[in-house]
């Protein structure tokens, strides 16, 4: 595939996408009010129409055909009026849009992982095609007619009755008053596919219109018609076709145009026949007329417009979509540039410069570093979008699971504008998309009258919220169902034999966090959501996978609340530098709580020999990074060195380091690939960085650490 194929392909899967997304938003809020407004009857129609035209240019066939089914479908809606159709029709329309969009979803996901779409589609088409006759009554023709009503163009001259009326060349089409004949620039290729476009901008603007060649989009053969006699445009009234006619001058690939008039043309026609009839002159002059204001030489027609000055009409275009990649060359890029500044500022050069010199070029560097920041800070917000896209799908789940499980159960989302980096956005669906369906599935109670004796409403709630910190989004997830047992957590982890202590020595968090082991599920029987022992394990470890981390609290017979802390960004942060012997280390600012000295009587030992330190009347426990990693240094007293208050989610401990070194934006660089066999992820090492001096940093991952030097001890 060329550069150009696939780009278009990249656009069509984007706007695909992006359509399909408007579509299940508009479905899932009319199935709650039980009706489709007229409105939204007529987006659904546009929708529909745009992917059939953008998938039929696209070859995907299935993709095609079964959004002009359901086009056809919302053409006799939408003529016939919505509120026709009774309740039970308008409850099986809902069930069977939302099979269409899930069908379409499907396909276009194939052509995303390139796999070859669907052939034989005829079972699904006969479905929807079942349904419109199922509320047309009868289920005759004209009820499934689509969009373009007319008679099928066969090129032949008008009715015998009036010979003279129209040219032959001319469509039969008796409500027309206006045609654009159109003629394509030589050599486009696909002319079909060109001129259906071409329509479909048209009809954009809210045109009402008629193409010949009718099916133009879905047979390839028209194309030597259209190349040879171009295609046409009718139209029922003067103002649209003028209004069409400013339109073309903005598209590409046209080489002329031509409005007719067919009044005009039916006018003079008839002139002419009388005038021949009186004089009984041979049909000489009509052929002299006719040729004036016939098609046959659209590039002469002084209405037509210079095809080259369309690309120089302005058009108003706020949002542009970019590639990701792109987005992700300039993140590198604006990476380099933070460490290449910080390379120029901390140049050892530096120092032989005069004193003037040096305050001149520390002004400059200022200034410079003040660019780079509004530079790294406008890169980063191209990145992020709102987590609202992710939280709407979560709307289409519980609708299934309330069908298909018998619940009564509303999602309330809240902060639905809270902006991700898109990385992280594209990680988090998944893990979202199984706490919602366990909060539906696990904690919502089976029985409505469980709930009424608990004195809470009927009606379960799960609310699904986004907010912002500094350098990080929280995401919960919270029902009011029945809450966990942590005795019966704790019996379940026994018999499936994965407690690692005994079951009296767990605290209830721990107890909680069992939920979180593989294979640990909660449900007896399996369903199509749960009860194989796949689910929270993934969850944690997807999150954690984009540093984040997952906290899970619970009240029996209250409800359960699951918590996401997520880094706003993966590429650049701010830290705090250290040195442990010859080496560097750099802990991201956000995991510090203070930096502080100690004496050696301020260090106690608990009952095993572990080093603690009380801080703010608690007690928290001292990793030396130099014993942890074997590192060789002349610090070994606590009161040479310092101590580093850290904590990341519920963890929260002390660090003793050689020294500080001082805080530094840093930008984060994953380890190289021939490391992944030693997993240092798990010795809490999560990246490096390139320091200004060309040395290199390692990054710590404070939970993992926490992880590695105590609990595993």
């Amino acid at each position: 595939m060329d550069n150009g194929m696939e780009s278009m392909l990249d656009t069509y899967l984007f706007e695909t996408n992006s359509l399909l997304d408007r579509l299940d938003e508009m479905l899932v809020a009319d199935e709650k009010l039980g009706d489709l407004s007229v409105d939204d009857v007529n987006e659904i129609f546009r929708i529909m129409h745009t992917i059939k035209g953008s998938s039929a240019m696209m070859e995907f066939g299935s993709l095609a055909s079964i959004s002009h089914h359901i086009e056809d479908l919302f053409f006799y809606i939408r003529e016939n009026g919505i509120d026709t159709m009774d309740p039970a029709h308008k409850k099986e329309l809902f069930n069977l849009m939302f099979r269409s969009e899930d069908y379409l979803r499907g396909q276009v996901e194939k052509v995303e992982n390139g796999e070859p779409v669907d052939t034989d589609m005829d079972s699904f088409a006969a479905e929807i095609n079942g349904y419109l006759k199922k509320i047309s009554g009868a289920g005759e023709g004209p009820a499934a007619a689509p969009p373009a009503p007319a008679k099928e163009d066969t090129g032949k001259p008008a009715e015998p009755a009036a010979p003279s009326a129209l040219p032959s060349s001319l469509p039969d089409d008796e409500k027309a008053v206006s045609f654009l004949h159109v003629f394509l620039e030589e050599g486009v290729g696909m002319e079909n596919l060109r001129a259906f476009m071409i329509v479909n901008a048209l009809k954009e603007c809210g045109l009402e219109l008629r193409y010949y060649p009718e099916n133009m989009e879905m047979n390839s053969e028209t194309c030597s018609t259209i190349i040879e006699d171009g295609f046409y445009i009718a139209f029922e009234d003067m103002g649209s076709a003028n209004k069409a006619s400013d339109v073309l001058q903005t598209q590409n690939h046209i080489h002329s145009y031509e409005l007719v008039d067919v009044a005009a043309l039916k006018a003079q026609a008839q002139a002419e026949a009388q005038a021949a009839e009186e004089a009984s002159a041979a049909p000489k002059q009509a052929q002299e007329t006719a040729p004036a204001s016939s098609p046959e030489k659209p590039a002469q027609k002084p209405a037509a417009a210079p095809p080259k000055q369309a690309p120089n009409a302005p058009v108003k275009q706020n949002l542009i979509s970019v590639n990701l990649m792109k987005l992700n060359s300039l993140m590198d890029i604006v990476g380099e540039i933070v460490i290449t500044e910080s390379m120029v500022t901390s140049s050892p050069e530096l120092n032989q410069l005069h004193r003037d010199a040096y305050d001149n070029f520390m002004k400059s560097a200022r200034q410079l570093r003040k660019l780079t920041d509004d530079l790294q800070d406008i890169a980063m917000s191209l990145r992020m979008v709102p987590i609202s896209g992710v939280f709407q799908k979560m709307t289409r789940i519980v609708r299934d699971m309330k069908q298909k499980l018998g619940k009564d159960v509303r999602l309330t989302l809240v902060g639905e504008d809270t902006e991700v980096d898109k990385t992280i956005v594209d990680s988090i669906q998944d893990p979202i998309m199984h706490m919602v369906r366990n909060a539906v599935d696990h904690g919502i109670e089976e029985n409505v009258q469980d709930r009424l004796d608990a004195g809470k409403d009927p009606q379960g709630e799960v609310i699904l919220s986004a907010s912002h910190t500094s350098s990080e989004v929280i995401i919960s997830i919270t029902d009011d169902g029945a809450g966990m047992d942590p005795d019966k957590l704790l019996a379940k982890a026994r018999d499936k034999g994965i407690l690692t202590k005994p079951e009296s020595e767990y605290t209830k968090k721990e107890a909680l966090g069992l939920v979180m082991l593989p294979g640990f599920s909660t449900n007896q029987a399996v369903t199509e959501f749960s009860g194989r022992g796949v689910g929270m394990d993934v969850v944690k470890k997807n999150v954690e996978a984009v540093g984040g981390v997952v906290a899970l609290t619970s009240e029996l017979g209250q409800g359960t609340t699951f918590t996401m802390k997520i880094p706003l960004t993966l590429a650049i942060m701010d830290g705090m530098k250290v040195t442990v012997g010859d080496s560097i280390f750099t802990i991201p600012i956000a995991n510090i709580r203070q930096s502080f000295k100690v004496t050696a009587d301020e260090i106690i030992r608990d009952e095993n020999g572990n080093e603690m330190v009380e801080r703010m009347d608690s007690f928290y426990p001292v990793i030396r990074l130099h014993q942890f990693y074997n590192i060789e240094t002349q610090i070994t007293d606590p009161a040479d060195g310092i101590l580093m208050w850290v904590e990341a989610s519920d963890r929260s401990f002390c660090l003793f380091v050689d020294e500080l070194i001082g805080e530094q934006q840093v930008v984060v660089k994953p380890l190289p690939a021939f490391l992944n066999c030693f997993e240092l992820k798990n010795y809490g090492i999560t990246g490096c960085t390139i320091l200004g001096d060309g040395n290199i940093s390692i990054i710590l991952d404070i939970l993992s650490l926490h992880a590695a030097a105590l609990e595993n001890v």
